[in-house]
């Protein structure tokens, strides 16, 4: 009788675990049609100011497309190892689409690969990876963006002659080199009274970009325009420019929007912030995923996002119109 009863309670036992076991490998694979598909962001840093309106984007995207949006980026614009194992951490939760941002356009091609080689959807956005296996692209068009910022210098300058400061970001972050690249191009073809004394990378900090701001001014003391080509360049540049000791007025084209900037440009000491719409490249990100994960084909397959001009003539109209856009 005792032995009865044990075999029948092991019966028991093993057919609880094998229904545990089929419902948790349901759950696994998210078979179920009433589950929402999952979509992975990775942008390059978590925390700065720019990134916080791309993820808005994002999430609102996944409001409209009812897909459940993960958030996971680095603490540090810089770490691009992060990057990758992050991307690596969300393949092995099974999610269904990543959109990136890569921290480097070489390094994190493996990781798009490896996106691809699943079968997921990839999405880059903002800056381009050293490959095409990805299925789509929004983000700026940094050159462009770059030209413009080189006719904003040139006709803020007497003359269109002076000297010029360029304080770039990080050297593997493709659409901050675009930037730089289109600003000189410019200046040698429109502006040719404009000389360029310095041109630097910094770490991808404020701190790193005043500083070496700073020293190039020391350096430079007959600067006349300083061009910093993102968020952390450009606010580093302008925290250098306003605490410097001279009677010779610098004039600072800013690239992508930041309370400081804004508050500069208010005061008179920014003389224009060239903006992406980081809240639109998020927005529009998951939405080509969404779009992808329905089978839908893209076209175009790369998306140019709007750029802004903010000046100290349109500073509250655009304040009062794209909030988030701005940082605001």
């Amino acid at each position: 009788m005792i032995q009865k009863v044990f075999v029948f309670l092991l019966l028991t036992a093993s057919a609880v675990l094998f229904t545990c076991g089929v419902v948790r490998k349901a759950v696994h694979v998210r078979a179920s049609e009433n589950c929402r598909k999952v979509v992975a962001v990775v942008p390059v840093g978590a925390v700065n100011t720019w990134w916080v309106a791309v993820r808005k984007g994002a999430e609102q995207a996944g409001m409209e497309e009812n897909v459940e949006i993960i958030w996971n980026g680095p603490e540090v614009d810089t770490d691009r190892e992060k990057q990758i194992q992050i991307v690596e951490d969300l393949l092995s939760q099974n999610v269904d689409a990543v959109v990136l941002a890569p921290g480097d356009a070489a390094a994190l091609v493996r990781s798009v690969h490896k996106v691809k080689d699943r079968g997921i959807p990839c999405i880059i956005i903002d800056s381009p990876v050293k490959t095409e296996r990805y299925d789509a692209f929004a983000g700026t068009d940094g050159y462009a963006a770059g030209c413009i910022a080189a006719r904003l210098a040139g006709k803020a300058l007497k003359d269109g002659k002076g000297n010029a400061l360029i304080i770039r970001y990080l050297p593997t972050i493709k659409t901050g080199e675009d930037r730089a690249n289109g600003f000189i191009d410019t200046l040698k073809k429109e502006f040719p009274g404009v000389r360029i004394l310095g041109d630097i990378h910094t770490a991808g900090s404020v701190d790193d970009a005043r500083q070496k701001t700073t020293d190039l001014l020391t350096r430079f003391p007959e600067t006349d325009l300083v061009y910093g080509v993102n968020q952390p360049s450009a606010v580093g540049a302008y925290k250098a420019v306003v605490t410097r000791e001279t009677e010779r007025k610098v004039v600072l084209i800013a690239f992508d929007s930041d309370p400081v900037l804004l508050k500069g440009v208010e005061d008179g000491d920014v003389k224009a912030i060239i903006s992406q719409n980081p809240f639109q490249i998020g927005y529009t990100g998951v939405k080509m995923a969404a779009r992808r994960l329905r089978g839908e084909e893209i076209r175009p397959r790369k998306v140019s996002t709007p750029i802004l001009v903010i000046n100290r003539e349109n500073l509250q109209e655009m304040k009062a119109k794209y909030p988030d856009v701005l940082g605001l």
